[in-house]
């Protein structure tokens, strides 16, 4: 396998450096590609390359060609940001830079994404919302500890999560509170139930099956939740509930063992199964994408969705008033409470989602140079706040944010929990129950026991993975009884999962 891996690796980067030098550009850009576009023709010739390194100025900007998951040089939107973004970087930095932004196809970002990047065109700063250890695994990614260790603003933002995942997994940066998933639903479909009170003072799973029960019976909604193609959203308030506490669980003897495969994960999927069988669980929750989630809660056939704690509480919130009047307004529900309460343990082997820099780019420190820039107190004004006159307004020397922030304006790089800009903000960067969704989850803060999985274990480790989601997807819709329980766990065993066991407690014990 390393032989075949590392094959594969040098026809990428043959590959790479083929396509580069067959673009014709002096400033070391690909150049135009079927499906990407430039943002700008930022034509400015009074800056250096923008190498960090004190290169000779360049009468040609550098292109950086980058790929974020929805972000489209058609949105006007993100084309004004990254119009702004290169002239800030120009003004404050001397970076002559021009962003090409890389389209993808419609469907799975992670899939489409790894697609473009094994055929060898690699971006040079490249999103990842899953999908990345394959390619950090075949060199093709930049190790961002020594940039980070000489950043000059990056260093002092990053928060505890973040310096333990960079260490760990050095590949991947994302600079964001912690936010795992929180459950929302509309406040005046609450306010009209029986059982709403009770799930408040007593969240129990049983709670949680007679409110969902009292949304679809009540023809308020067509069914209790709905998730967007797996449990991971419904996960976030059922786990600890059911005992799921770590990925790895200690048992009485001292020994650990995968969370996914004991009692505790059983006695959930029969719960799951419970709510499926009666409706209450979108029966159609395995072909939901984030949109169609998210429609259905806006028309209301979902009565309960799950969101990202924070800014996109805010933005769920805005576009259901929108749609259903302002007393459509959200509120925010606990997780459910058992043998544990809270929304997870926090996994601190790596980030689940971030920037990379390609390792094959010949812009490296200039992509890192952009990174660094928007840990700054002026990149954070664009990028937190957005444009004045349009999402803020300066008032007495303070920026008053308007509706349209709150609306339509998120973030698109680093969100520390401290803000440091160029002009105080008189109000909150998020709304009421916005900021109830950031500040709920903290309480009940804990870490994971999970860890890297070696990579002599990853084939075998996405094998049970598979064979977890297909059992998991059964037992759910009732194809297999949870009487075969045994059989999945004997079939997990079988296929690897005795090895990553022992592993796993000579690792944690």
């Amino acid at each position: 396998m390393k032989h075949v891996r590392s094959l594969i690796v040098l026809l990428v980067l043959i590959l790479a450096f083929v396509t580069a030098c067959s673009s014709g550009s002096n400033s070391g850009s690909s150049g135009n590609t079927s499906g990407s576009s430039n943002t700008s023709s930022n034509t400015s010739s009074n800056t250096s390359s923008g190498s960090g390194s004190g290169n000779a100025p360049s009468a040609d900007p550098v292109t950086i060609r980058t790929v974020i998951k929805d972000v489209s040089a058609s949105n006007p939107l993100y084309a004004q940001y990254f119009d702004a973004l290169e002239a800030a970087l120009l003004e404050h930095e001397g970076l002559n830079v021009n962003f090409e932004i890389v389209e993808l196809a419609q469907g799975s970002y992670a899939e489409i994404l790894n697609l473009m990047l094994l055929s060898g065109d690699i971006p040079d700063l490249i999103y990842f919302q899953g999908g990345d250890q394959p390619i950090a695994e075949q060199g093709l990614l930049e190790d961002l500890r020594p940039y980070i260790e000489n950043s000059k603003y990056l260093k002092n933002i990053m928060m505890e999560h973040n310096i333990k995942r960079i260490e760990s997994y050095p590949y991947l940066l994302w600079i964001k509170p912690v936010t795992p998933k929180v459950p929302v639903v509309r406040a005046d479909w609450f306010n009209g139930t029986s059982t709403g009170k009770a799930l408040l003072d007593n969240p129990t799973p049983d709670n949680y099956y007679a409110f969902f029960k009292e949304l679809v019976d009540s023809g308020k909604a067509k069914f209790g939740i709905t998730v967007a193609g797996d449990l991971a959203e419904i996960n976030f308030i059922f786990n600890e509930a059911f005992g799921i506490t770590s990925t790895w669980l200690k048992k009485d003897d001292g020994s650990y063992e995968y969370a996914l495969i004991s009692s505790a994960e059983r006695d959930k999927l029969a719960f799951y199964n419970k709510l499926y069988k009666e409706g209450l669980f979108d029966n159609e929750y395995m072909t939901k994408q984030w949109d169609t989630k998210e429609d259905a809660f806006y028309k209301g056939d979902a009565g309960v969705i799950v969101g990202t704690a924070g800014k996109v509480v805010d933005l769920y919130e805005a576009r259901m008033k929108e749609l259903n009047g302002d007393n459509a307004g959200l509120m925010v529900l606990p997780p459910a409470k058992g043998v544990s309460q809270g929304f997870g343990a926090t996994d601190v082997t790596k980030e689940s989602r971030g920037f990379a820099i390609s390792a094959v780019s010949e812009h490296k420190d200039v992509v890192f140079r952009i990174l660094d820039f928007l840990a700054s107190p002026e990149g954070q004004t664009l990028d937190r706040l957005g444009f004045e006159g349009q999402h803020y307004n300066i008032v007495d020397g303070k920026a008053v944010l308007t509706d349209a922030f709150y609306s339509e304006w998120v973030a698109s790089f680093w969100e520390p929990i401290e803000l440091n800009t160029t002009i105080p903000v008189e109000s909150s960067l998020l709304g009421a129950t916005a900021q109830e969704a950031l500040e709920m989850p903290t309480k009940y803060f804990k870490e994971d026991n999970n860890f890297a999985i070696p990579e002599q274990y990853v084939a075998t480790w996405d094998a049970l993975t598979n064979i977890y989601k297909e059992y998991a997807t059964d037992f759910i819709t009732g194809k297999k009884p949870i009487s075969d329980w045994q059989k999945f766990v004997d079939a997990w065993y079988a296929n690897g999962g005795t090895d990553i066991t022992k592993y796993a407690n000579d690792l944690l014990k």
